[in-house]
């Protein structure tokens, strides 16, 4: 009777130190591990009997469930881009460390014409605007803006109607 009651102990002792969070991804993965950290833009996790840190960016999680204490934490909504016409969705990624984890599908460019009737500010919104619609096409979720220039300066370098040329480059991620 003691071994069993000792064998029942060390089952149930192992089974509360084994439990292992878990991390669902947007993409319909599930990772095991534990989590060491929450930052601004990613979750630093360890995958269960390794010591290595990964991270990964909490767009790409959808939510984790703590293992210890059976806890659910929300980290972030899907975004879904069907077509260019969820463009409004696309989100432009503040740091490079926000796209661990994410899928790289390549340049995306967003320009206005030479010859616009633009404000600088509305010729730069047009073409964010272009941008977005741009990944979208490609079916990407997010955006890393890896140029901004504007061209067309007057030569005393004011910025005048018809001459404000907006050029934004970047890098789409998708899940």
């Amino acid at each position: 009777m003691k071994t069993f009651l000792l064998a029942l102990a060390v089952s149930i002792s192992t089974m509360a130190f084994s439990q292992s969070d878990k991390l669902y991804l947007h993409n319909g993965k599930t990772v095991e591990g534990s989590v060491v950290r929450n930052t601004e833009f990613t979750v630093v996790y360890k995958y269960v009997n390794e010591d290595a840190e990964q991270t990964i960016s909490k767009y790409a999680v959808e939510k984790i469930v703590y293992g210890k204490s059976g806890r659910t934490e929300t980290v972030s909504p899907k975004i879904a881009i069907n077509s260019e016409d969820d463009w409004a969705n696309v989100m432009i990624l503040e740091d490079n460390a926000a796209s661990a984890g994410l899928t790289k599908v390549g340049e995306i460019r967003g320009k206005t014409s030479l010859i616009n009737y633009r404000t600088a500010a509305g010729s730069d919104k047009k073409a964010e605007e272009k941008l977005k619609k741009e990944a979208a096409k490609q079916g990407c979720q997010f955006v890393i803006i890896t140029s901004d220039k504007d061209a067309g300066l007057q030569s005393d370098g004011s910025r005048a109607w018809g001459g404000i040329q907006s050029i934004k480059k970047g890098i789409g991620y998708k899940y």
